[in-house]
């Protein structure tokens, strides 16, 4: 039997960076994932998402270039070689991280953990440095090992009504995968795969229409974002219905309906809503958020969980000290970089128990991580938002700054934007930053790094941006508080 320190139970974002981490320590690791190495961030997640979004976006340029002065610039979307330019990016990259376990020599088994079994029955009648785990696929023994890192992620949650088919009714796996655009989509739920999809297709030319049950979309941002992201979308050209949801009754069935509509026959699917409208597409996308991807019934000792996710305390462990678990399934923020920084803190935290170091590790801020949404235009955020700032502290200041005003950004013709910058009165702290514009996503770490080493306001009045950039943006709106 196979003999690890640490064995990690799937090779997403937060598996594979931990594995590496670990590597690099001197600390042997096992990495098993079942399906392919970068995990759905890699295969069915960011890295393809963000590929149809530098299409959408460099389409929706060249159809408004007669702005810039450059005429005649209408061109067919070849969906096409759009599908297959994803693939090949999604393919490389994956190439790249199989090439690096082979190169450090990590061992990743392509089988699906089974059951996981506790070697010491009793954890009081041995010192916890002497339990161990075995690890099993169907009833074969994979290895045993110190410690366990659980990575197994989440995959689309689906209603009961509207079960996904993979042609009709699609997860945002699903759509990913499709290679011809629909003539119309209905994407059921206003969050940030949903959002993020009706700017790529509405950008392509497809007629898109929102179903979002609660009163904003993107509900977790600055309520201020939330409604600039709805009247961009209105623009845009996209339909959107807030507070409203699907109705499922047993008297109203899900209809679908064939008919041509100029290339093939194709499918038309028909939903009610709750504000007594209806509605019809050819594709309908069921966004309604994420679920964990454990089987709790695996592990051959008790661990806590909350709706599904693990739950964990501030060391990512789980109620068996040995056993950890990152990412998706905790259910903390589920971003691909939280996965990869709680990771990394565990290889950290393996390290010190290893070596007996003192441990000096703060635990991480969920709060301070930022988060990104590559809507048109993107969003982008880092700290509390004004909502939760006025519910936490007697007073604050809330700076902005528009786009409108920002010499790059009207040189750019990017001027639907501002940023937004909100400072605890008390102690001159920024706590919050959020922006909606144009890379919004790139100039968020800069808010990360202030928010993070608690930067003042004051802190920033030495410091020099280069002008003419986008950037200045995040400054001014700082230094806008100071000036009332």
């Amino acid at each position: 039997m196979e003999q690890y320190k640490v064995a990690i139970i799937g090779g997403g974002p937060g598996g594979y960076e931990t594995a590496f981490k670990l590597n690099q320590l001197g600390i042997s690791v096992v990495c098993f994932e079942k399906e392919r190495l970068g995990g759905v961030c890699l295969n069915k997640g960011c890295i393809p998402t963000k590929a149809l979004v530098k299409v959408a976006d460099l389409y929706s340029e060249m159809r408004t270039a007669s702005e810039f002065g450059l005429e005649n610039c209408e061109f067919p979307v070849n969906y096409e070689k759009v599908y297959e330019r994803k693939n090949q990016v999604v393919e490389k990259l994956f190439s790249g991280i199989e090439f690096l376990f082979k190169k450090k020599n990590i061992p990743c088994i392509k089988k699906q953990i089974t059951k996981i079994e506790r070697v010491a029955a009793e954890l009081a009648s041995v010192p916890k440095k002497h339990i161990k785990y075995i690890l099993y696929s169907a009833d074969e023994i994979c290895c045993e090992v110190e410690y366990v890192i659980i990575a197994t992620g989440s995959e689309p949650k689906e209603l009961p009504f509207l079960a996904f088919d993979g042609e009709n009714i699609l997860s945002s796996d699903n759509i990913l995968n499709i290679q011809e655009l629909p003539k119309s989509l209905t994407i059921i739920g206003g969050g940030v795969i949903g959002c993020e999809f009706a700017c790529i297709f509405s950008q392509l030319g497809v007629d898109v229409t929102i179903v979002e049950f609660l009163p904003d979309l993107v509900p977790t941002e600055d309520e201020e974002i939330s409604k600039k992201l709805l009247m961009a979308m209105k623009k845009m050209g996209i339909k959107v219905f807030t507070n409203t949801s699907v109705v499922a009754t047993a008297s109203l069935p899900l209809n679908i309906s064939t008919e041509n509509n100029g290339r093939d026959a194709v499918a038309t699917i028909d939903l009610s809503l709750s504000n007594g409208k209806s509605i019809s597409a050819e594709k309908v996308l069921v966004s309604i958020g994420r679920k964990p991807v454990f089987n709790i019934e695996t592990i051959g000792f008790e661990l806590n969980t909350n709706h599904g996710y693990i739950e964990i305390n501030d060391f990512c462990q789980t109620k068996e000290e040995k056993v950890f678990a990152i990412g998706d399934v905790t259910g903390k923020l589920m971003l691909a970089h939280t996965a990869s920084k709680q990771g990394m803190f565990v290889a950290d935290f393996l390290n010190h128990l290893e070596n007996n170091k003192s441990m000096t590790m703060r635990p991480l801020d969920y709060e301070s991580i930022p988060a990104c949404i590559f809507t048109n235009p993107e969003i982008a955020s880092c700290g509390l938002t004004e909502k939760q700032a006025r519910e936490r502290f007697a007073a604050i200041e809330i700076g902005k700054f528009p786009y409108m005003a920002n010499g790059k950004a009207l040189a750019s013709g990017a001027t639907n934007g501002f940023v937004k910058t909100i400072v605890n009165s008390e102690t001159d702290e920024i706590i919050g930053i959020h922006i909606f514009g144009h890379l919004a996503t790139e100039l968020i770490a800069q808010a990360s790094i202030l928010i993070n080493s608690k930067s003042k306001v004051s802190d920033l009045k030495n410091i020099v941006y280069a002008h003419p950039t986008i950037s200045e943006c995040v400054l001014e709106s700082i230094i806008s508080i100071n000036q009332k």
